[in-house]
C-alpha cells in the first residue's frame, strides 16, 4: 500500500509542473493563407471539370432516359396483349394505355388504373411515333429536332415488339 501511496503523490507533484508537451509551435500553428488558397483553387478546378462534364451532356441523357422509356412502353404494350389478345389499333394509339379505348378494337379487359398514369412524352417533350400491325408494335422517338430521320441527338430511336 504504501508503494501505491508514493505513486499517487508523484502524479499529484508532477500535475503542477509546466507542460510543455501539448505546446503548438509558431510555425505548426494550422493552415496558412497560401495553403488555404492552394486547396481553393484545387476545389474550383474539381468543380469546374465536374460542371463541364455534366453540363455538356444534358442530351446524352434524354437519349437514355428515352430508351428506358421506350423499352417501358414496350412492356406495358405487351400486358395490354397478353390481356386482351391484341395490341391497340395505331388509331388507338399510346393513349389506349391510360384510358380505355371505345373504338374496335375495344379491351375486353382493363386494370382500375390502367396501363400507364398518363400519356407518354420522350425526354424532349415530343409525343411517341405508334404504329401497330399484324406482326406488332413499332415505337419511335424521333430525337431532339422532331422530325423523322436525323444523326447523333437527331436520330430515331426505335422499339419494336
Amino acid at each position: 500500500m504504501g508503494c501505491r501511496m508514493r505513486i499517487v503523490m508523484k502524479q499529484s507533484c508532477d500535475s503542477h509542473a509546466p507542460r510543455t508537451q501539448g505546446r503548438i509551435g509558431h510555425g505548426e500553428a494550422g493552415l496558412t493563407l497560401i495553403e488555404m488558397m492552394i486547396v481553393l483553387v484545387i476545389i474550383g478546378i474539381v468543380s469546374t471539370l465536374i460542371v463541364v462534364n455534366v453540363i455538356g451532356k444534358p442530351d446524352e441523357a434524354r437519349v437514355t432516359t428515352t430508351k428506358s422509356n421506350l423499352a417501358t412502353l414496350a412492356t406495358a404494350l405487351k400486358t395490354y396483349r397478353l390481356d386482351n389478345g391484341f395490341y391497340p389499333s395505331t388509331e388507338q394509339g399510346l393513349k389506349a394505355l391510360v384510358e380505355r379505348a371505345q373504338t374496335q378494337p375495344a379491351p375486353q379487359s382493363w386494370p382500375q388504373g390502367g396501363y400507364l398514369s398518363e400519356k407518354p412524352v420522350d425526354a424532349w417533350g415530343h409525343d411517341y411515333v405508334y404504329t401497330a400491325g399484324p406482326e406488332g408494335f413499332e415505337l419511335k422517338s424521333l430525337g431532339r429536332d422532331g422530325k423523322p430521320g436525323g444523326e447523333g441527338i437527331d436520330a430515331d430511336l426505335t422499339q419494336k415488339g
